[in-house]
């Protein structure tokens, strides 16, 4: 899941003369980065020579092969926007040794989360420290489906959302899904929604061409060996390019059978 983060963190090189530029940018965490600082290629001096955190020179003391830089001086809360350039000479490189340290963690937690009469998912979080998107999943058919995602604000106030869902007949469940650099799904609390149509039904059970529910529904088909072969939202399902054989709908709160002719 690293990758899903490469744009929370950059390493920027431009050249000015003698000097390059390391750039390192995120969300400040509570944590310091450290820095592998080697000596100039030329053997005269350390590589790195200036620290700026969000444009204001560090005091950090960068003159031996590793030092730190201290967040503690610039008055950063946790979530805060922080971007670090580390000036260095041209014939050489320092390096951040952890620069997961400013990557966004899924810190949030549920407050009011519910499902409103108009359909709409509501919910309410704290603790957000970085601006993270959060996977809206509904349970069907046995398992959790994901049916959207917002993007999280990233603040550790109060953070108001709202999503427009659509229930399947019956009770419905839905959770909030987010997964930070480590790969580790974080869950919210589950609302509950009890949606009062008529469980659908479908036909003809020996389709041709088409099969038509009841009404609207998300759907999904699956030949007789597990592998998904068409999904998507609607009331016909064109299932004319499917070979002849047995097929699994999945669509409402229910998974049926039937036979493409």
């Amino acid at each position: 899941m690293k990758t899903l983060f490469a744009l929370s963190f950059y390493l920027l090189f431009a050249f000015y003369g003698y000097s390059g530029i390391l750039v390192i940018e995120g969300n400040y965490q509570g944590k310091n980065l450290f820095v592998q600082n080697p000596f100039a290629a030329s053997g005269v001096g350390f590589c790195a020579y200036e620290v700026r955190v969000n444009g204001e020179v560090t005091t950090d003391e960068v003159n031996s092969t590793a030092f730190e830089i201290d967040f503690s001086n610039f008055q950063l809360k946790v979530g805060d926007k922080v971007v670090v350039t580390v000036k260095h000479k041209d014939d050489c490189t320092p390096k951040i040794l952890n620069p997961e340290a400013l990557n966004p963690k899924s810190t949030f937690k549920t407050g009011q989360i519910y499902v409103d009469n108009q359909q709409v998912l509501h919910f309410k979080t704290v603790g957000e420290t970085g601006v993270l998107p959060f996977i809206i999943e509904q349970y069907r058919w046995n398992k959790w489906v994901r049916v959207g995602e917002l993007q999280g604000i990233g603040t550790p106030d109060t953070n108001y959302y709202k999503f427009k869902v659509t229930p399947h007949s019956g009770e419905n469940q839905f959770r909030l899904k987010q997964i930070d650099y480590t790969g580790r799904p974080k869950y919210s609390t589950t609302a509950k929604y009890t949606n009062a149509i008529e469980p659908l039904t479908f036909g003809p059970i020996k389709p041709a061409k088409v099969v038509n529910l009841s009404a609207e529904s998300l759907y999904e088909i699956y030949d007789s060996y597990g592998n998904i072969v068409k999904r998507g939202f609607g009331k016909d399902i064109d299932v004319s390019a499917l070979d002849k054989g047995i097929y699994y709908l999945s669509f409402d709160n229910k998974i049926d059978k039937f036979v493409k002719k």
